[in-house]
């Protein structure tokens, strides 16, 4: 080594020292206690969630075919009562034209018909 080299090791032994005297060995002890306490935890962490992930793809893997096939029906079942209540509406119009006096008026009927109006869609 030349002399420049060893002056620069002589100085970052230097600075070494005077870094651990700045430091007390009892607290990098703890400092590392708590480290290696919070790396468990966050492996035990880790590994509950895996497990997790791990069952809610089961659990959905489970219940997709299922979903599908009654996301199916309900879109057949309101398609049937889509064209129901289209049909109810045209019978309800003719039999008014037929019988005027069959049905009260408007103001009369909408108290005495509480029911949602399910052909409306929901905001």
């Amino acid at each position: 080594m030349n002399e420049e080299e060893e002056a620069i090791q002589v100085a970052s032994m230097e600075i070494c020292r005077q870094f651990k005297a700045l430091i007390d060995a009892k607290d990098l002890d703890s400092i590392n206690q708590l480290q290696h306490l919070i790396l468990g935890r966050l492996q035990d962490s880790n590994a509950v969630l895996t497990h997790f992930n791990e069952y809610s793809e089961r659990c959905y893997a489970d219940v997709s075919a299922d979903l599908s096939k009654n996301t199916r029906l309900l879109k057949s079942m309101k398609s049937d009562l889509d064209h129901i209540f289209m049909k109810l509406r045209s019978m309800k119009a003719k039999l008014m034209a037929t019988y005027p006096d069959a049905f009260p008026n408007d103001s009369a009927s909408k108290i005495l018909d509480r029911r949602p109006d399910l052909e409306r869609p929901l905001p």
